[in-house]
C-alpha cells in the first residue's frame, strides 16, 4: 500500500514527504493498529490531517482517534474504494427495508493469507451499516463466528464468515435469507490501487477542512444533506 500511495501521489502532483518530522498538510496512514494512539498524539500536537485506513483498532486507539478528531481533521475509513462505500450505503438502506425478524443478515469475506485480522473492517463496516439501517446495537447482534454446538440462529444477529488463502486484494457478501429469498449484495476489489487512489482523493479533500472525524462518504459527498 506503501509503494502505491506513493504512486498515487506523484500521479497528483502533490509531494510527498516520508516522516512526521518533516512538515506537512496531511498523513496517510496505513500500517498497524499498535500505532495509532502514538499517531494520533503526534498528529494532533502538529494540526496535520489525518487518513487513516489502518483496521483492527482497540477501544483505546478508536479513542485516541475520536480525542484527535477534536483537533485535527481526520478521515477514518475501514475502506476507501468508492465502490465498497457505495455498497456501505446501499447495506443501511436494504436493511433498513428488510425487517430483521424476516430477513437473516449474514457477511462473508475473503482476503490474502497475510492478512492479520479477520473479520476485515470493511465486514465490520458492512455489520455496522446493517445495524444502522435496523437501530440495532452492532455489539450486541454482531456474531463473529460459529463453532460447535450453537443452538438456533438468534433472530436480528449479523453473521461473520472471514476465508483467508492466496493473494485475493478483497471480496465482500452481505447476504439477506428469508424463507422465501436470497438477496446478496457483493464486492470484489483485484487491485489494492483502488485504495491508494481513494486515499489520496480523501488527502486533497481534508488539506484545510475543519477538525472532526470524517469518513469516506463525506469526501464522496454522500453524506451531504443528510
Amino acid at each position: 500500500m506503501g509503494r502505491l500511495v506513493a504512486e498515487e501521489v506523484a500521479a497528483s502532483r502533490a509531494t510527498l514527504v516520508e516522516a512526521l518530522a518533516i512538515p506537512s498538510d496531511v498523513v496517510i496512514d496505513f500500517t498497524h493498529a499498535d500505532t495509532v494512539e502514538a499517531h494520533a498524539a503526534a498528529l494532533a500536537a502538529s494540526g496535520t490531517a489525518w487518513i487513516l485506513g489502518t483496521t483492527g483498532l482497540s477501544a483505546a486507539g478508536q479513542e485516541a482517534v475520536k480525542a484527535a478528531a477534536a483537533k485535527i481533521c481526520v478521515v477514518q475509513a475501514a475502506n476507501f474504494s468508492p465502490g465498497v462505500n457505495l455498497v456501505l450505503a446501499l447495506a443501511e438502506r436494504l436493511a433498513r427495508a428488510l425487517p430483521a425478524e424476516e430477513y437473516d443478515a449474514e457477511i462473508l469475506e475473503m482476503h490474502h493469507r497475510q492478512k492479520v485480522d479477520a473479520p476485515s473492517g470493511t465486514a465490520i463496516a458492512l455489520g455496522r451499516a446493517v445495524a444502522d439501517g435496523r437501530g440495532a446495537d452492532f455489539d450486541a447482534v454482531g456474531q463473529m463466528g460459529r463453532i460447535g454446538h450453537t443452538g438456533p440462529r438468534p433472530e436480528g444477529a449479523i453473521g461473520f464468515a472471514a476465508l483467508r488463502g492466496g493473494e485475493v486484494v478483497g471480496e465482500h457478501t452481505l447476504f439477506f435469507a428469508s424463507a422465501a429469498e436470497h438477496i446478496a449484495l457483493t464486492h470484489r476489489a483485484f487491485d489494492r490501487r483502488v485504495f491508494a487512489r481513494g486515499a489520496v482523493r480523501a488527502a486533497f479533500w481534508a488539506k484545510g477542512r475543519a477538525p472532526g472525524l470524517y469518513s469516506m462518504m463525506d469526501v464522496l459527498g454522500m453524506n451531504e444533506g443528510a
